[in-house]
C-alpha cells in the first residue's frame, strides 16, 4: 500500500487537474475558485482572512483579486472608514460564477466517490476534517515556538 502523504497528493493533484480544466472553460484561473467558494459562503471578507481561510499568501490573494475586480467577479470597498482594509464581495458576475463552481464541485466529488458506499464518504470526510484540525493545530504551535525562539 502506498504512503499517506502520497495517496493524499495523488488525489489532490487529480481533483485539481480535473477542477481546473472544468473551471478554464467558464474563463477562471488558479486560485479564484477557493476564493469565490469562500465569498459565496461567507458573503464579505478582507483580504487577510481570505487568505488565511484558502490557505493562500496575502500577497498571491491580493494579485488574485485584482484580477477578479478586473473580470468584474468582486469588488473592493472601504467599510466603516477603515482605510487600512479592503473588504471583498461578490459581484452578480461573481455570484453566477461561483453557483457554477458548486456544480463542477459537486460532479467531480461524485465522480471521485462512485465507487465507495455513502458511510464511506461520511467516514473520509470525518477523517479527513480531523486531519486538517491536527494539521492546523501543529502549524499554529510551531509557528508559536517559532517566535518565541526568534524573541530569545
Amino acid at each position: 500500500m502506498e504512503s499517506l502523504h502520497y495517496l493524499l497528493m495523488k488525489t489532490h493533484a487529480m481533483f485539481s487537474k480535473k477542477i481546473l480544466s472544468r473551471v478554464s472553460k467558464i474563463g477562471l484561473t488558479s486560485g479564484q475558485p477557493k476564493i469565490l467558494e469562500f465569498l459565496l459562503k461567507y458573503q464579505e471578507a478582507d483580504q487577510k482572512t481570505i487568505a488565511a481561510y484558502c490557505e493562500i499568501e496575502p500577497a498571491t490573494v491580493g494579485s488574485i483579486l485584482l484580477r477578479m475586480e478586473e473580470g468584474g467577479l468582486v469588488t473592493r470597498r472601504q467599510k466603516n472608514g477603515n482605510r487600512r482594509s479592503l473588504y471583498v464581495s461578490l459581484t452578480q458576475r461573481g455570484r453566477e460564477a461561483a453557483l457554477c463552481l458548486q456544480d463542477i464541485f459537486r460532479d467531480v466529488e461524485s465522480e471521485a466517490t462512485c465507487g465507495i458506499t455513502a458511510e464511506e464518504e461520511e467516514m473520509l470526510r470525518k477523517l479527513l476534517e480531523k486531519l486538517s484540525s491536527t494539521m492546523q493545530t501543529h502549524t499554529e504551535k510551531g509557528e508559536r515556538k517559532e517566535n518565541s525562539d526568534e524573541q530569545k
